[in-house]
C-alpha cells in the first residue's frame, strides 16, 4: 500500500518524467488494500482490493516485475539483485518491504493447520482449512487478530482468542475500553483469554494441529491457529547491506525518509522515523511515501518526524476507535467518562488542564469520532462540555464543534479541513466524490467519511448551493433517492444498483443492509436468496435473534396477543423438549431463548407445524400489534381492539422498513394497549377509530401524535396503509417513525395533507405498494425449511451438521436456564475438558 502511494505521489512531482521507475515486488499482483483484507471473508473479491488504477504503470511509464524480489542490494555499485538472478542498477533505491507477522517462538507453530493473517494467499490457507475444522484459536486480540477471529467465528467455527496483554487491543483502548470490548465480543459467542500466551503448538499422531498450550498451563483443543500477534519491521535487506536499524528493528531514517546513505530510503513498516517508531498503520506509510517523493525530487516540504495513530473501526460488528492520546499520559489529564455495561458503550474523553481535548476511546458508539480526532490532534479546546458528549445522545444535541481550518481532518492523507474547503470554495468540488478526487481525503481507511461530508456541505450551503446528503461513500444518494431508483427501475440485487447508480467498491456495512432491506420492501424475493442473503443485518442471516452467549431466540408470531391452549402446549412442548428459556414478551409474544444454530430448523419445523409462523423479531419490520381485550370481555371496552389488532398485523406482518416497527390497538380510552408510545397507535372511540402516529419508547421516548380521529375501519386500514408506505418510501436508514415525523417538512400537517389530502398525487402509488406487499407476504421460516438450499447455512460446523457449538453453555436458574458467564462454572473458558471431549466426539466420524 505504500509502496503505491509512492508511486502515486512521485507521479505528481515535475521531475517524475525524466525518470525510469521500476518496482521489484515479492507478492504475485500489483499493491492491495490490506486494510480491508476480511472483506475476502464476507464475500468480497481481490479485484475489489485493488489500489493500482487501470492504466496508472503505463501512463507513467513505471515497469513493475511480479513474484521477483529482491534477495540482495549492493550498495557500492548502486545494484540489486532479484531472487530470480536479474540485476538492476539505481540511482536511488527506496525500500517500501513493510512487514512480517511475528509468529511467538514456541514449539510447533510449523504443524499443518498454523496460519498467519497477512496477505491473501493467507486468507485463501484459512478459508480452505477452515471448512474443514471446527474450532479455531487466534494468538493476539488486536486488530488483525479480533478481524481474524470474526473471519472464524461467521464460518462457524469455535473461537478462541489469546491475549498476553491483559487487555483486547491494549495499544489502542485503555482498561474500560478493553472491557466493553470484551463482553461484547464474548456476547457473540468468542470466547477471550487474556493475561495468557502461547507456549506451544500440540500436534496429533498425523502432525497436524490439536490445539494450543497456554503459559497458564491450560490447554484449548483446536483445528486450527492463527497467529496474528503483531508484526515485525522486515529490514533484513538493509542489515544485509550494513544500513543502521533500530535496536528493536526498523531501518533508520531521518526526517526525509533518507537511510545513512544518502541514495537509499525507506518508508513505510520497514523504517524507523525520527522519534524512534516504527509506525504499523497506513495513515504514517502514506505520510512517509509522500515525503521520500519530494525528497527525491528535491521540493521542498514538511519532514515526516511522527504521526497520528488514531483508530477506527468495526471488530465482530463492534464499532470501536480510539484518538490522540488515549491513555491520558499527559501531566494533569484528566477523564471524563461514560460507561453502560448493559448495551456495551464505553466513551472517556481525556481532557488537558487547559481544557484541549487530548485524546479518547470510544466503544460501541463512535459517534462523533469524525468531529473529535482533529481537535485532539490539534489539542484545541471543546466548544461544549465533554460531559455533554459522552452521555447518551450527548453528541447529536450538542451541535457542531468548530474546527479550525489546520486540523487535519483525513490522517491517512494528512488532509486538513482547510484544504477540504479550498477544493470546494476554489477548485469547484461540489461533493464528497470530487473532494476525494482533488485531495484524497476519505480515500483511505474512511474513518473521516462523516465529518468530510459534513464540512462539504457545510461549505456548498455557504456558496448558495443546495446540497443533498447521500447514504455513504458508495451512493450520492439518499436512502428514500435509493428506494425511488429501484422501486421505477425494477432492479433486483444490489450489484445492479451499485454498478448503475453507485461509486464502485463492494459497499459498505451502511449500504448493504439499507438496500437489502429496500429489496425486501418492494417483494423482492426471499431475504436468504442469492446475493440478497449476505446483505442481511446479522440476525437476518438464521432469521433469528442473536443473544450473548451465541445462542438464538426463537419468537413465533402471536397476532394480538391471542393464543388458543392448543398453541400454548404446542410452545410449552418445544421449549420443553428442547431445554429453551421461555419468557413473556412486553409485546404479548412468548420467547424462546437458548437455540442453537442447528437447532433452529427442528425448532420451527415444530412449529410451523402447529400453526406459527415468524414473528420478524430478528427483522426490521412490524414486530407486533398489542392490544386490550376491548368490549369482547372488558365492560369499559367501546370496541373489539382484538380483532382489529390481528388483522392489522395479519396485514402489516413481514413489511421490511427502515426501522422496527410497534404498534397497539386498545378498546377505549384507558388506554390498557398503551397505544399512544408505539409507531402507530388506535384508540377506539364511540363514533370509530383514533389514530396516533409517530410515538416510540426506548432511550429517547416520545409521545404519539393524533394524526385523525373517530375514523370509521375502511379509512383507518387505509390510512395506515399510506402512512407505513410513505415512512418507508421517505425515511433516513435506522430512523424511527418518531424521528422522521419530527425531522419530515411541515410536520404532522404535512403528513396528514399527502396520505389523506392526496396532496402530492401519490395516494394510489402507496395503495399499490401495501397491496404488492399483502399479495406477495409469505412466512420466511415456512420457505425456508421447503428450500434445501437455504437449509444448509443452519449449522453450527459445515463438516458436522446437526453438531451443536461446544461454546454455546447454559446453568440452571430458577428452574430454567440462562448463559454462562466468564469466570462461572459451565462457560467454555473454564471447561477445557468439556470441550475438548465435544470436539472429539465431532472429529471421530
Amino acid at each position: 500500500m505504500v509502496g503505491q502511494r509512492f508511486l502515486e505521489a512521485w507521479s505528481e512531482q515535475p521531475a517524475a518524467r525524466d525518470w525510469r521507475v521500476t518496482v521489484l515486488a515479492e507478492e504475485p499482483r500489483p499493491a492491495y488494500d490490506r486494510f480491508h483484507l476480511s472483506s475476502l471473508f464476507s464475500g468480497g473479491t481481490t479485484g475489489d482490493l485493488a489500489l493500482c488504477p487501470p492504466g496508472f504503470l503505463a501512463e507513467h511509464g513505471i515497469d513493475l516485475r511480479l513474484g521477483d524480489p529482491v534477495a540482495a542490494i549492493d550498495r557500492a555499485a548502486r545494484l540489486v539483485r532479484t531472487r530470480s538472478g536479474s540485476e538492476v542498477r539505481y540511482d536511488v533505491l527506496v525500500l517500501a518491504t513493510g512487514s512480517v507477522p511475528f509468529v511467538p517462538p514456541v514449539p510447533g507453530t510449523d504443524a499443518p493447520g498454523c496460519h498467519v493473517y497477512r496477505t491473501i494467499e493467507d486468507v485463501d490457507a484459512i478459508r480452505a482449512e477452515a471448512a474443514h475444522a471446527a474450532t479455531g484459536v487466534v494468538v493476539g486480540g488486536g486488530l488483525l487478530g479480533l478481524e481474524a477471529a470474526g473471519a472464524l467465528r461467521a464460518g462457524g467455527l469455535a473461537t478462541h482468542v489469546v491475549e498476553f496483554a491483559p487487555r483486547l487491543m491494549a495499544v489502542q483502548v485503555d482498561d474500560g475500553g478493553g472491557a466493553a470490548l470484551r463482553r461484547k465480543i464474548e456476547e457473540l459467542g468468542v470466547t477471550v483469554h487474556t493475561s495468557a500466551g502461547a507456549s506451544g503448538v500440540l500436534t496429533g499422531p498425523d502432525g497436524r494441529v490439536r490445539g494450543l498450550a497456554l503459559s497458564d498451563g491450560r490447554e484449548l483443543p483446536a483445528d486450527l491457529v492463527v497467529f496474528s500477534a503483531g508484526v515485525r519491521a522486515r529490514d533484513q535487506l538493509a542489515r544485509d547491506c550494513d544500513l543502521p536499524v533500530g535496536q528493536r528493528g526498523g531501518i533508520v531514517v531521518d526526517a526525509h525518509c533518507r537511510t545513512e546513505d544518502p541514495a537509499v530510503l525507506a518508508i513505510g513498516e520497514c523504517a524507523q522515523a525520527v522519534d524512534g517508531r516504527v509506525y504499523g498503520l497506513v495513515a504514517p506509510g502514506y505520510q512517509m511515501a509522500e515525503t521520500a517523493a519530494r525528497t527525491i525530487a528535491e521540493q521542498s516540504g514538511p519532514g515526516f518526524t511522527g504521526a497520528d495513530t488514531s483508530t477506527k473501526l468495526k471488530l465482530l460488528g463492534v464499532d470501536v476507535a480510539s484518538f490522540g492520546d488515549p491513555h491520558g499520559s499527559a501531566e494533569g489529564a484528566l477523564d471524563v467518562l461514560y460507561s453502560d455495561s448493559r448495551s456495551g458503550v464505553y466513551r472517556k474523553l481525556v481532557i488537558g488542564t487547559d481544557g484541549a481535548l487530548l485524546g479518547g476511546v470510544l466503544v460501541g458508539d463512535t459517534e462523533g469520532y469524525g468531529a473529535l480526532r482533529p481537535l485532539a490532534v490539534a489539542g484545541k479546546p471543546l466548544t461544549v462540555a465533554p460531559e455533554q458528549l459522552v452521555l447518551p445522545a450527548g453528541f447529536a444535541s450538542a451541535g457542531p464543534l468548530a474546527l479550525p481550518d489546520d486540523a487535519v481532518l483525513c490522517s491517512c492523507h494528512n488532509v486538513t479541513q482547510g484544504a477540504v474547503r479550498a477544493a470546494v470554495r476554489d477548485q469547484g468540488a461540489d461533493g464528497v466524490a470530487a473532494v476525494k478526487k482533488c485531495t484524497r481525503a476519505g480515500t483511505g481507511c474512511g474513518s473521516c467519511l462523516k465529518q468530510l461530508g459534513t464540512v462539504v456541505s457545510e461549505e456548498l450551503a455557504a456558496a448558495g448551493v443546495d446540497t443533498v446528503q447521500g447514504l455513504c461513500e458508495h451512493f450520492a444518494h439518499s436512502r428514500a433517492e435509493l428506494y425511488e431508483i429501484v422501486r421505477v427501475t425494477g432492479l433486483t440485487t444490489f450489484s445492479e444498483l451499485l454498478a448503475r447508480h453507485g461509486t464502485g467498491g463492494e459497499g459498505c456495512e451502511i449500504c448493504k443492509p439499507t438496500v437489502a432491506s429496500i429489496l425486501a420492501s418492494l417483494g423482492n424475493g426471499h431475504i436468504l436468496d442469492g446475493e440478497q442473503g449476505s446483505l442481511q443485518d446479522s440476525n437476518d442471516h438464521f432469521l433469528a435473534n442473536l443473544q450473548r452467549n451465541g445462542s438464538y431466540s426463537v419468537v413465533p408470531r402471536v397476532p394480538g396477543g391471542e393464543i388458543t391452549p392448543a398453541g400454548l402446549i404446542a410452545i410449552g412442548e418445544i421449549a420443553r423438549d428442547h431445554g429453551l428459556y421461555t419468557k413473556i414478551t412486553g409485546g404479548q409474544r412468548i420467547d424462546m431463548f437458548g437455540a442453537t444454530v442447528d437447532e433452529l430448523p427442528v425448532i420451527w419445523r415444530k412449529l410451523v407445524d402447529a400453526g406459527f409462523e415468524s414473528g420478524h423479531a430478528y427483522g426490521k419490520s412490524l414486530r407486533t400489534v398489542k392490544s386490550c381485550v376491548g368490549e369482547t370481555w372488558c365492560r369499559f371496552g367501546v370496541q373489539d381492539s382484538t380483532t382489529l389488532a390481528i388483522e392489522l398485523e395479519l396485514r402489516y406482518r413481514g413489511l421490511r422498513s427502515p426501522h422496527k416497527l410497534k404498534a397497539a390497538v386498545s378498546g377505549c380510552a384507558r388506554e390498557c394497549a398503551e397505544a399512544q408510545s408505539k409507531d402507530f397507535g388506535v384508540i377506539a372511540t364511540s363514533a370509530g377509530w383514533n389514530l396516533y402516529v409517530g410515538g416510540n419508547g426506548g432511550m429517547t421516548p416520545r409521545h404519539a401524535d393524533l394524526l385523525a380521529a373517530d375514523l370509521d375501519r375502511e379509512t383507518l386500514i387505509r390510512t395506515i396503509d399510506r402512512y407505513l408506505m410513505f415512512y418507508i418510501r421517505t425515511a433516513d436508514r435506522l430512523e424511527r417513525t418518531s424521528v422522521w415525523l419530527e425531522r419530515l417538512e411541515g410536520g404532522l400537517d404535512h403528513l396528514r395533507a399527502v396520505i389523506l389530502d392526496d396532496s402530492l398525487g401519490i395516494a394510489a402509488e402507496l395503495d399499490e405498494l401495501m397491496a404488492r406487499h399483502i399479495t406477495g407476504y409469505q412466512d420466511e421460516w415456512a420457505a425456508t425449511l421447503a428450500d434445501p438450499d437455504r437449509m444448509r447455512r443452519f449449522a453450527s460446523f459445515i463438516n458436522a451438521p446437526g453438531t451443536p457449538d461446544p461454546a454455546v453453555t447454559f446453568v440452571p436458574e430458577r428452574d430454567q436456564i440462562r448463559p454462562a458467564r466468564p469466570g462461572e462454572a459451565g462457560h467454555p473458558l473454564n471447561s477445557p475438558v468439556l470441550v475438548a471431549g465435544t470436539r472429539l466426539e465431532v472429529l471421530t466420524p
